[in-house]
């Protein structure tokens, strides 16, 4: 005979110890949920905030570079607009001065590892007042060498038109030389006295008494005379008339004198007369002339000179 054992209902049948070992468990699984969603959530929490931090600091660093580099480039355009520009004086003098203070600032803010943000953000500002120091200055500096340059042009003009002043002025003093040496030479030319009347007479002399002859071997000596026209020109003076006396066969009556021609020659003469000339005067002049021996017959010529000119001449015959 079979023996049929009645089946349980576990939902139904559990004893109270059972019950609250399954509520236990229960309770522990959710805290365990709790907590690996609380862990979960703290750590993607504190990754966030990394995130965060990391992407500041990359910033900042960003933000850092790019200042210096800005910085960089506005101080070698600030040391080469100084530097070709060495003469900077006055009011551009203390931009100048403005702007390497400036400099200094933003570099030793750059330079510091541990700048803030507050720090970095005022040399991101005084980068800015220096850009607009630079570009003020060089806008300065490009008017003065825009003026310079004009005052050069200017200057060279200037040089141009004194050295035509001074070119043309050494013209003129030429002329004005060339004209005063041809005024002097016509003056010298002008001044220059004329002989006129030119007589000679041979004279026997017996005594006190003189007869005019025409006979070499009663001639003593020769009674010379001649008129010096009036000039406007030559300025009264003593002036120098040299008389030159030629025997027939062409020889000088030498005396122990000389003069200069106007060719530069050398000239001997016979008789020398200074005479003390006046101005716009008619000047009567004679004197005597000696052979030293007896006179020959035949032909004797006589020369005047003024003035290295030979202003008269006349030849008297006697037999």
């Amino acid at each position: 005979m079979n023996y049929t054992q009645p089946t349980t209902n576990n939902n139904f049948n559990q004893t109270p110890n059972n019950k609250k070992s399954n509520i236990i468990i229960a309770v522990l699984a959710i805290a365990l949920i709790g907590t690996w969603a609380y862990i979960i959530y703290n750590k993607s929490k504190v990754n966030e905030e990394r995130i965060v931090y990391v992407d500041r600091i990359q910033k900042d660093s960003i933000d850092r570079a790019l200042l210096q580099e800005q910085f960089n480039l506005l101080s070698n355009k600030a040391d080469s607009l100084t530097s070709n520009n060495i003469q900077l004086q006055g009011a551009l003098a203390e931009r100048a001065a403005e702007i390497n203070k400036l400099k200094n600032n933003i570099a030793t803010i750059l330079k510091n590892k541990n700048a803030t943000a507050a720090e970095l953000a005022e040399a991101k500002k005084q980068i800015v007042e220096l850009n607009n120091q630079i570009e003020e200055l060089y806008a300065e500096v490009e008017k003065l060498t825009a003026e310079n340059k004009q005052l050069t042009a200017s200057n060279e003009q200037l040089n141009e038109e004194k050295k035509k002043i001074t070119q043309e002025k050494e013209d003129l003093q030429k002329d004005y030389d060339k004209t005063k040496d041809e005024k002097a030479k016509v003056e010298d030319l002008a001044s220059t006295l004329h002989a006129y009347n030119i007589n000679v007479v041979a004279i026997h002399q017996k005594g006190s008494k003189e007869k005019e002859t025409i006979k070499a071997r009663r001639a003593d000596f020769f009674k010379i005379s001649f008129d010096i026209a009036e000039n406007h020109v030559a300025q009264s003076g003593v002036k120098s008339l040299f008389v030159c006396v030629y025997y027939p066969d062409g020889t000088l009556s030498l005396s122990s004198g000389t003069f200069t021609d106007r060719q530069g020659n050398t000239k001997q003469y016979t008789n020398k007369i200074d005479i003390n000339y006046v101005q716009g005067q008619r000047i009567p002049i004679s004197f005597e002339w000696r052979p030293g021996n007896k006179f020959k017959s035949g032909e004797y010529k006589i020369e005047v000179y003024n003035n290295g000119f030979k202003i008269g001449e006349t030849v008297k015959t006697i037999r």
